[in-house]
């Protein structure tokens, strides 16, 4: 069987669990329901061959609803063929079953997920923060999320305060100068 093939044969036993089928570029995307999530990634492993998640990632659509899509990035290592799994969830409802218990590598992804957007992942068994600190109270790649950040109560954590966007040692300035000169690491210090 080809992955076309596998993807067609896949697509037609999904059938009404599949809310909408994309196709682009050679790369196949179905659109499922959160509560079908289980069953559909568990028959995607182990009658299908996408025996190595990829990737999850989340988007942030900030003023429409349902707000959050979750993307699963599955591979089948034995047929080259790629699907992507998506689920939309609501604000309200930020919370969606793991798949760690499928693919060990789910767990780290899951929990930067939660850690960065907040949405949580029923059955995880460590779902904690990777990146910010515990009782950390925002979500950094939520789009209402300002840029400059936000001040924390933390004194001993080496930003307790909003970064600035102008002037820092990392933050380009637009000019005429060339790619390589605007480069912050390419700017020297102004002797005073």
């Amino acid at each position: 069987m080809t992955g076309p093939e596998l993807l067609s044969s896949l697509g037609q036993l999904l059938g009404e669990r599949i809310q909408e089928k994309v196709e682009f570029r050679g790369e196949t995307t179905f659109t499922i329901l959160p509560s079908d999530l289980p069953e559909v990634a568990k028959f995607c492993r182990d009658d299908f061959s996408f025996d190595y998640l990829l990737d999850i990632t989340s988007v942030d659509n900030f003023g429409e609803e349902p707000r959050f899509e979750i993307v699963y990035e599955l591979y089948s290592m034995t047929l080259a063929a790629h699907l992507r799994l998506k689920l939309r969830l609501s604000e309200e409802a930020a919370e969606v079953p793991t798949v760690s218990d499928l693919w060990p590598t789910a767990n780290w992804h899951e929990r930067e997920i939660f850690d960065m957007m907040g949405i949580r992942f029923a059955g995880h068994p460590d779902l904690r923060r990777i990146l910010m600190w515990d009782g950390y109270p925002y979500f950094p790649l939520r789009k209402e999320f300002p840029l400059e950040g936000l001040p924390s109560d933390m004194p001993d954590v080496a930003f307790s305060s909003a970064a600035p966007l102008e002037g820092g040692p990392f933050v380009t300035s637009p000019s005429t100068a060339t790619t390589k000169d605007r480069e912050p690491r390419a700017r020297r210090p102004t002797e005073t």
